[in-house]
């Protein structure tokens, strides 16, 4: 089968496509499906370069969100059949460990993730677990839902479980433009939040205008936190999204009002920040963490889907022969939305 690899560590000059192996047959409760389109997220670009602690058997298949069509059902698989439409969560737990028993998944200790601890869905078939699927809504397109999981699943996790927007609340999103600050906006509006959203390109603020942001603030030419103030009447954002790191740090804590949430889901910039413990007890903040999501909150996101109130925004769609310009795109920030392969001919 045809696959996209990474032939070694060290970046995206050891990405190429080429034949592997078809996985074994599907195992009882599992799925083999036949690949469509798969999407890229920031991950990949983490994963091409190399992460700590994770040792891959090259050639190693990459990404995490992918689409297609059941090709062949284990046993005892229920709910799905050859030919049936399907998108991936690429979220694996191991389903027996106290958080699993919680319904907490992603904090399951041997959680794993397609294409960053395993194969990955850049490849014409992957057998994965028939509960790791879910139907595709039908009006959905195939790069829609390949592009759908991983972000969507992430801003819902962020923005519900985790700082609980409510109507009417501020929540201020950095950097707009990539596949999660997207999602969030989407969320946040679906909440009944009041959005702010921040970039460096007039395009993907107008891009994020026409999508429903209410204010959006240009950080070159713009304090932000003075600007989050301004429009919140001194008190700040009751939430701040930010996936940024280091860069976005000082003014994420300065736009944030006495008691708000910060909800991190990453470190683009880089992953230490300075922090005064006296404001952070004196303003009574919640600094969490979030990643990925559960079952439940898969379930939830894909019943929206199928209401057609939470699609992805896609930017680009190349084919699998085009990798490298794909990663390139997202390396440079260019992208408005999911960037996403075909890897169907």
């Amino acid at each position: 089968m045809k696959a996209l690899v990474l032939s070694g560590p060290g970046g995206i000059r050891h990405l190429r496509v080429q034949e592997l192996p078809e996985p074994d047959p599907p195992s009882p409760g599992e799925v083999m499906v036949r690949i469509e389109a798969m999407a890229l997220n920031r991950l990949d670009l983490f994963v091409a370069e190399g992460l700590p602690g994770i040792r891959y058997s090259y050639p190693h298949i990459v990404g995490s969100d992918g689409a297609g069509t059941v090709h062949q059902v284990g046993a005892g698989v229920e709910g799905f059949r050859p030919g049936d439409r399907v998108m991936i969560n690429p979220t694996l737990s191991c389903g027996h460990c106290p958080a699993c028993s919680a319904g907490e998944h992603s904090v399951c200790d041997e959680v794993r993730v397609l294409g960053e601890h395993l194969s990955g869905t850049a490849a014409e078939l992957i057998v994965v677990p028939a509960e790791n699927l879910a139907q595709v809504p039908p009006e959905m397109s195939w790069p829609q839902a390949a592009a759908f999981s991983l972000a969507t699943l992430t801003a819902w996790r962020m923005l519900t479980t985790r700082a609980r927007l409510e109507s009417g609340e501020t929540v201020l999103i950095w950097g707009i433009g990539g596949g999660v600050a997207l999602a969030s906006l989407q969320v946040a509006r679906l909440l009944g939040g009041r959005t702010i959203v921040t970039s460096g390109d007039d395009g993907k603020l107008d891009a994020a205008r026409k999508l429903g942001a209410d204010h959006a603030i240009n950080y070159t030419r713009s304090d932000v936190a003075q600007e989050v103030r301004s429009l919140t009447d001194g008190r700040g954002a009751d939430v701040v999204v930010d996936s940024v790191g280091e860069q976005t740090w000082k003014a994420t804590l300065r736009s944030l009002r006495r008691g708000g949430r910060l909800v991190v889901c990453g470190a683009t910039s880089g992953p230490i920040v300075p922090l005064d413990l006296r404001r952070l007890f004196w303003h009574q903040w919640s600094f969490l963490g979030s990643t990925l999501g559960s079952r439940r909150e898969y379930a939830e996101i894909v019943k929206l889907a199928g209401e057609g109130k939470l699609w992805p925004v896609i930017d680009t769609v190349l084919p699998l022969s085009r990798a490298v310009e794909a990663y390139q795109r997202m390396m440079a920030g260019q992208q408005v939305g999911k960037i996403v392969l075909e890897v169907a001919e």
